[in-house]
This record gives C-alpha cells, sequence and structure tokens, in this order.
C-alpha cells in the first residue's frame, strides 16, 4: 500500500517510515528541513511544511500518482515550554499552526485524496491532551485540541469508509526530546524506546483504533489525574512542570 507520513525525517515520524518500508510498503515522507536525515533512506521524500495546504496536497498527489493513498500519518508537531515560563509569539504561533491547522490539513488532504477509495488517516496528538483543567499549557491545549478534532472527522467520514486513528503517547525516548531535556530523561516517567512506541502505534493503525493512549502506565495515571478536582489539578500539574524544568 501507499503510506505517506507528514514529519517523517526524524523521531518516530522517521521510525514509522522505516517499518512500513521494511514491510514491504511504498512509504514517502515530508518535513520541514530535509537535512534532519541523516543517511541515505529508501524512502520519496519532498520538503513540506504541514502548514502550507495547497503544496503538500499537491505533494501528496505527486507521490500517489495514478494510484491510491492507503494510509496518511502525520507526525508533525511543535513544543514550546510555557506553564513556569513565557514563550515567545513566534513560538505560539507555530505550536498552534503546526499542531491544529497541520491537523485539519492533514484531514482534509486526506478527505479529498481517499474519498472514492477509502483509507486511513492516523494523527500523532499527546497523552496530556486527555487532560482538561484551567491554565493547562498552550502545548497541552493544542494537543487536546487534536483529539477533539480527531474524533469530529470520524464521524464525518465514516460514510466514505474513510478511518481516523488519533495517538496519545507518553514519553518517548526520541533525539528531540533529548535535545529538549539537556540529554537528561531522569524525571520522565514511563519512558518508551522509539522501537515500542513503533509497536503500539503501528498496532493501532492496523486495528482501526479510535484512539489509542500508550503506556499503560501513562495511561492509568492521566485517568486518575482527570478526575481530581482542576484547582487540584492545576497545582500539581505547575509543580510538576516546575520540578521538570530544575534539573
Amino acid at each position: 500500500m501507499n503510506v505517506f507520513i507528514i514529519g517523517g525525517t526524524s523521531g518516530i515520524g522517521l521510525a514509522l517510515a522505516y517499518f512500513y518500508q521494511q514491510n514491504g510498503h511504498r512509504v514517502g515522507i515530508c518535513g520541514r528541513d530535509l537535512r534532519k536525515l541523516t543517511c541515505e533512506s529508501p524512502f520519496e521524500k519532498y520538503k513540506v511544511n504541514v502548514i502550507d495546504k495547497e503544496l503538500l496536497a499537491s505533494t501528496i498527489r505527486q507521490f500517489v500518482g495514478t494510484g491510491t493513498l492507503s494510509l496518511l500519518i502525520n507526525c508533525a508537531g511543535s513544543y514550546a515550554e510555557d506553564v513556569v515560563e513565557e514563550i515567545s509569539y513566534n513560538d505560539a504561533v507555530m505550536m498552534l499552526q503546526t499542531n491544529i491547522i497541520g491537523a485539519i490539513n492533514t484531514l482534509e488532504i486526506g478527505r479529498e485524496l481517499m474519498a472514492c477509495s477509502g483509507g486511513q488517516i492516523a494523527l500523532l496528538a499527546s497523552i496530556s491532551g486527555i487532560l482538561d483543567y484551567p491554565q493547562s499549557s498552550l502545548y497541552t491545549k493544542t494537543k487536546r485540541s487534536v483529539l477533539q478534532i480527531a474524533d469530529a472527522y470520524s464521524r464525518a467520514l465514516r460514510p466514505l469508509d474513510i478511518h481516523i486513528t488519533a495517538i496519545a503517547p507518553g514519553y518517548v525516548a526520541t533525539q528531540k526530546l533529548y535535545e529538549l531535556n539537556q540529554n537528561n530523561l531522569s524525571k520522565k516517567p514511563f519512558l518508551v524506546s522509539e522501537a515500542r512506541a513503533v509497536v503500539e502505534i503501528s498496532e493501532a493503525i492496523a486495528q482501526k483504533k479510535a484512539l489509542h493512549l500508550f503506556p499503560t502506565r501513562m495511561k492509568w495515571l492521566m485517568r486518575l489525574l482527570s478526575s481530581l478536582p482542576k484547582p487540584l489539578l492545576s497545582l500539581f500539574m505547575y509543580r510538576k512542570a516546575k520540578w521538570m524544568q530544575n534539573n
């Protein structure tokens, strides 16, 4: 099948690209910076930003050619910490555009290309998105929005035989996570490897799950936290953010 991965030049996206290619599928990837690819890769590669809907759509059409698009995965994301410190206007706009507009662009392009043949669209969110409380970070709010957008599109696209899978992982030991934390991941609970994340995500996609949260212990922790009174949850998450920042 034809698989296209947005944000496939590094991290989970790149790991998924290798997984699908090694399992006999034709894989295309795109990202903002192809220089992230440190070695020759067996994929069709395109330089595209997920927020550029027209270019992204034409790029995926070029990849598909006369065939059909079976699976479209969006792993593109933007992160900046804003719980215990201010973030810049540019960082805020980048998160809103990449995480929310990027998700909508992916769903709309998938709808256009799969309308006659059916298919599956997978969106990478975050397990933090299941928490709803005052003063949560902008990042958490954008990922919560992705989960809600995926749910809304799932109902709308079901008559077209297009399945939506939202993936909400906890901490995954990607190179980006190491960079954001000065190579110290000791304060990241229930950390999973990229290889484990690929297994979780690919199985959720194969089973056409509407929503998949992992790892299991993090899922139950998040659900326990979501049962707390919102003021208490806000205080807990603020103190957690301060503790994690003080490496």
